[in-house]
């Protein structure tokens, strides 16, 4: 069995070592000499998504495809999904590659946001009413760690900004960052993980911690969110919704991953099945294992040249280091990740 993989960042290098657990051939399609998930491929092709020849070249060498960053150009991933299948779907990453669509599409499944309003050009976000602010402003596509996000703090403090369609949200009292890593499989079957508690620095996820340490019931709605999400769009694999808990103990959607997640990682250490395990085992449609939490534990982004601090120390029991094997260590750059286990 060959899964071919959309992407060749650390996302799929840890989906690759997965599959060679499980003994499922990886085929990493990525456009970047530079991608972690080499290392650990079977096969792999540096080519252009839009490169359609290549693409028919790996469509080929599958029998299952997916995806481990939501970027990917839908015309490509619509492409691939009419000679063979791809999980999760082509329409899905479409609802989630813009963050306007997003919002709207889980309201519509009543699933709560922050407030938000479309902002096409400067005039827009001049006419917000003043009791809008603060506000963030927000690229409709490709914003991701920060990328393509101002802080508007009131109506008298607006950016220059350059040519794009945006979103604004409104900017709330937080008491709380969780994400719910959930799976479906294809028969229907959804498996949630426990919720993970983020905290992020300079809009970059620092660390997440095992179970979070939530109110109960704010719990469970969290995890309702995910299976009414799940069941509703049909889809297949793993994926990652991200919540604000406010000060009035509001839960409120901040967005979808369509992809196993960062704040997921530590799931290889503290599970008996990880993200990754989960996704591969739903997509390539293999036996069903249920999530079980076998450790309470903490994980650590590292970033930039942290790396090399890491790449020479020694690790005591229960402390587990992840190298991406990048070359560029650019200041906020993802280049591995820490995750010890608590006691």
């Amino acid at each position: 069995m060959i899964i071919g993989i959309l992407g060749g960042g650390q996302l799929g290098m840890m989906l690759c070592q997965v599959a060679k657990k499980l003994n499922i051939l990886t085929f990493v399609y990525t456009d970047s000499s530079d991608s972690p998930a080499i290392k650990y491929a079977n096969n792999y092709a540096i080519k252009k998504y839009d490169d359609f020849d290549e693409i028919d070249t790996f469509i080929q060498g599958c029998d299952f495809i997916t995806y481990e960053f939501e970027n990917i150009p839908f015309k490509t991933l619509s492409y691939i999904e009419n000679k063979i299948k791809v999980s999760p779907s082509s329409q899905i990453n479409k609802i989630i590659q813009d963050r306007l669509t997003e919002k709207n599409y889980v309201n519509e499944i009543n699933i709560p946001t922050v407030p938000y309003i479309e902002i096409k050009d400067i005039e827009d976000l001049k006419s917000v009413n003043t009791d809008f602010f603060p506000a963030i402003l927000k690229t409709r596509k490709l914003g991701y760690d920060g990328k393509g996000q101002y802080i508007v703090n009131s109506s008298k403090e607006i950016p220059e900004l350059p040519k794009n369609n945006y979103i604004l949200e409104k900017k709330i009292n937080l008491q709380q960052e969780i994400s719910i890593i959930a799976v479906r499989y294809q028969d229907g079957t959804i498996f949630t993980y426990q919720p993970i508690e983020n905290v992020h620095k300079d809009q970059i996820l620092f660390k997440s911690y095992s179970p979070a340490n939530s109110n109960q019931s704010i719990i469970e709605e969290a995890k309702n969110h995910a299976v009414n999400f799940a069941k509703k769009i049909s889809y297949v694999g793993t994926f990652c919704l991200e919540f604000f808990i406010t000060d009035k103990n509001e839960l409120l959607l901040n967005e979808i991953a369509p992809r196993v997640h960062n704040s997921g990682h530590l799931t290889i250490e503290s599970y008996n099945v990880s993200q990754f395990e989960s996704h591969l085992r739903s997509v390539c449609n293999l036996e069903k294992i249920k999530p079980l939490l076998r450790y309470k534990s903490e994980m650590t982004n590292i970033l930039g040249e942290d790396i090399y601090n890491y790449r020479d120390k020694e690790f005591k029991k229960d402390e587990y280091f992840h190298d991406y094997y990048k070359k560029e260590s650019k200041i906020g750059r993802k280049m591995g990740h820490f995750t010890k286990i608590l006691t």
